[in-house]
């Protein structure tokens, strides 16, 4: 409310910065999101990643390195920094700090993309990206503890684009009317639909299925699809895996010839014997975001963005 009324100010920085982020607390798709812009940019500009590094246990600014783990900047730093290591991943709760750190590291930098700073207030991006599930969308959801909604609906107007997320893989025109329909965007605002493209998987025999992610029964019912026994070992989101559920997921592996997780549980699960333990029956399933025949007018747009607005090197 302070900020909206003005009465806290915001800071703007001299670099395109691409804010993505939800109103829900998690499971919307933010790191395949992120994976795709990097993707998208990294090849024209010269860009960065910075995230707050939830679950950590360091502090402060910190730059991924070969040395890092999911333990110094978090499950989704490490992933990204994994999958993209020529790229700067950098982890501070301060985005401000972080920004300014990155610039200072990186004096060329173009655009920096921030993973899930939409409330991050103090602040401003240049762009925000907010991203709402198809099965779920905020319009339809509610705050926290009746729903999954952290942050108020009537937030989505700081949107530049709206993503709707996990969508299925083909949807007809009615039912993009109907979100449309039920979304009320502003005039200013884009909307774009996209789903979750898992990578395949070429198993044996039927796996137990091992996640501690926000929402895991949208990768359940697509190992399903394949393998109809399937059974799942669920987790809180970002849970950092115990002894006690080391012997848990060692004792059910017992009965299966395969154990499927994901990215970001993986990167948990190298800071325990679980990966040694499991050995050749674990199986790890890549997703990436899919925007079908939205990606060229999303593309466009970020594009345009970030050529707009990339530091003028002339003036610096």
């Amino acid at each position: 409310m302070l900020y909206d009324k003005h009465i806290l100010s915001s800071t703007e920085v001299n670099v395109a910065t691409i804010a993505v982020g939800n109103l829900a607390v998690g499971g919307t798709g933010k790191t395949p999101m992120t994976e795709y812009l990097i993707r998208l940019l990294s090849s024209t500009y010269q860009i960065a990643v910075l995230s707050r590094g939830y679950g950590r246990t360091t502090r402060g600014f910190r730059l991924a390195d070969k040395n890092d783990t999911a333990a110094t900047i978090g499950d989704e730093p490490m992933q990204i920094h994994c999958k993209f290591p020529n790229v700067p991943m950098a982890v501070c709760a301060d985005r401000i700090k972080g920004v300014t750190q990155l610039q200072q590291l990186y004096p060329d930098l173009q655009c920096i993309i921030l993973d899930d700073a939409y409330q991050h207030r103090r602040l401003r991006c240049g762009y925000y990206i907010l991203l709402t599930p198809y099965s779920r969308l905020y319009v339809n959801d509610r705050m926290l503890p009746w729903g999954r909604l952290r942050d108020l609906p009537s937030q989505s107007i700081r949107a530049n684009t709206i993503v709707v997320t996990k969508c299925p893989p083909i949807m007809q025109l009615i039912d993009r009317q109907v979100v449309s329909d039920n979304l009320q965007l502003a005039s200013y605002q884009h909307l774009y639909y996209s789903s979750i493209n898992y990578l395949p998987l070429n198993l044996s025999s039927v796996p137990l299925l091992v996640t501690g992610i926000a929402n895991p029964m949208p990768l359940l019912e697509y190992v399903k699809q394949q393998y109809p026994s399937t059974q799942l070992l669920q987790y809180p989101d970002h849970h950092t895996f115990t002894q006690k559920d080391i012997t848990q997921i060692i004792n059910a592996a017992k009965q299966y010839e395969c154990v499927v997780t994901t990215e970001k549980d993986y990167m948990r699960m190298q800071q325990t014997p679980l990966v040694e333990l499991l050995a050749e029956k674990l199986h790890v399933i890549a997703i990436q975001t899919d925007f079908g025949s939205d990606k060229e007018a999303f593309d466009h747009e970020i594009l345009r963005y970030v050529s707009d607005n990339k530091p003028n090197r002339t003036k610096l």
